[in-house]
């Protein structure tokens, strides 16, 4: 299986289907949306129980960090292969329902497959972000460890006592934007390689890091698009929950919560569907088999 190089403009495409994506199978689209919101759920809430009673120092609390990680790695990992195989069955009029999210987890799903993409991607993620901590944020853990003390002492926190910003931190904030954007293409095609393509994890790295490489000019407008697009979004959500806390706090103060409870979680459900239609659709024009769309095709 070869991947494909696809035009500049490819990633607005990928962004449009995955706008797009609910209105084909709405139901199984949101609800297995839903179910992932739900799943994602469960290492935080057993994080914050083990914090709770056991009550460590740093040390443990970098314990309890590390195996809740490993947790939520063995449980989301297969989730997100089940939400691609959902989002590919619906695409091909095939049935499906918003619990196929979990077929990852039955016998022969594949999902100490997903598990295993999911772990050896996390480690590269941890010793990238070393190497690059280690060579441009001088100072950065130093700062970043005062941050944690302050946090864990509870209590309101003296503005004064918050250490400043270490130089340079603009220039690492770039470099692991620009490395965040490369992992995120290897993620979401070796994802759809390994829940669709059926690869091997090792496989399914190389054609993430192969397929990513040949499509970087595509990513990078995708990532310019969502990054200018999140801001505006972000300042017309700002407004229009303003408004409607305002209107709400003048019937009754708890109406805002009734109110803007319920907005904040549809749009948190309507981005994980935009981000999974985005994966999906960067895997499928990437991965299979017949010619990547041109520039020209980008549905809009």
């Amino acid at each position: 299986m070869t991947t494909h190089a696809t035009g500049p403009l490819a990633g607005l495409s990928w962004l449009v289907r995955g706008v797009n994506l609910g209105y084909r199978n709405a139901r199984a689209i949101f609800g297995a949306a839903a179910i992932f919101m739900m799943l994602s759920l469960v290492p935080n809430l057993l994080q914050l129980v083990l914090q709770s009673v056991f009550k460590p120092d740093l040390s443990g609390s970098t314990i309890i960090a590390a195996l809740v990680t490993v947790l939520s790695i063995a449980i989301m990992s297969p989730a997100i292969g089940g939400y691609l195989r959902l989002i590919d069955a619906s695409e091909h009029g095939r049935p499906a329902h918003a619990g196929d999210i979990l077929q990852p987890f039955a016998r022969g799903g594949g999902a100490l497959q997903l598990i295993g993409f999911g772990m050896l991607m996390t480690l590269a993620c941890v010793a990238i972000a070393a190497v690059v901590i280690s060579q441009f944020g001088e100072g950065f853990p130093d700062w970043y460890a005062q941050i944690v003390s302050l946090s864990r002492k509870g209590g309101e926190i003296d503005p004064s006592q918050i250490p400043q910003l270490p130089d340079g931190i603009g220039q690492l904030i770039g470099i692991g934007s620009v490395i965040g954007v490369v992992l995120s293409g290897i993620y979401a095609i070796g994802f759809g390689q390994v829940a669709l393509g059926r690869r091997s994890v090792g496989a399914a790295i190389r054609d993430g890091i192969v397929g990513t490489l040949k499509n970087l000019l595509p990513m990078a407008v995708l990532a310019i698009v969502i990054f200018f697009g999140s801001m505006l979004l972000l300042l017309a959500l700002t407004v229009m929950i303003g408004l409607v806390a305002a209107v709400a706090a003048l019937v009754h103060p708890t109406l805002v919560l009734v109110l803007v409870v319920p907005l904040y979680l549809a749009l948190l459900l309507a981005m994980h569907v935009v981000m999974f239609g985005v994966m999906y659709y960067f895997w499928r024009d990437v991965c299979t088999d017949g010619p990547a769309p041109r520039d020209d095709q980008v549905a809009m």
